[in-house]
């Protein structure tokens, strides 16, 4: 029977040519409803559901420093240098092979990132990229747009070279504030 007075009271609240349309929900039943999505945020989580101890934990904000430069600069020079040992070391006996070079082009870009992070340079992040081309008697061009302050980014690149394929590595380091 609810039903039924339910449908009479849609049908009666119709769309009016150039009139807007009222709400198909009742106000009344709506008030307590409204009140209590009203609510922000959550309660604080407890350690309890992850460790069995039941401590809360609080997010430490941490100030601005107000600090433009960083601590320890970018050195081309030290990341050039270990890029082109390490592409040294795994390349020097590899022949070109197209099936396994996209697996050996992403592990030497893990590797090259992972040297470049252990330096220590803070304020930065970085993008490596590992290039792997076959030598058959054709040039090639490589080009990459960047857009970045050129004060404080920079980019280098570390090439080997074998019989059988050229081996490119760019690493490009940004400044993050």
């Amino acid at each position: 029977m609810e039903d039924s007075s339910n449908v009479s009271k849609l049908s009666a609240t119709a769309h009016r040519p150039g009139r807007r349309r009222t709400s198909v929900w009742d106000r009344n039943t709506m008030k307590g409803k409204k009140k209590l999505s009203s609510y922000e945020g959550s309660a604080p989580m407890k350690e309890e559901c992850f460790s069995g101890s039941s401590k809360t934990t609080v997010k430490i904000k941490y100030l601005n420093t107000y600090r433009l430069e960083p601590y320890n600069k970018f050195q081309d020079r030290l990341v050039r240098d270990k890029a082109q040992a390490i592409l040294m070391n795994k390349l020097q006996q590899a022949k070109y092979d197209a099936d396994s070079s996209p697996s050996l082009c992403a592990s030497l870009s893990e590797e090259i990132l992972k040297a470049t992070k252990e330096m220590g340079f803070d304020r930065y992040k970085y993008v490596v990229t590992v290039l792997i081309v076959e030598k058959a008697g054709q040039a090639i061009n490589v080009a990459s747009r960047w857009v970045w302050d050129v004060q404080r980014d920079t980019w280098i690149s570390a090439k080997y070279e074998t019989e059988t394929f050229i081996a490119l590595a760019l690493i490009m380091a940004c400044y993050y504030e």
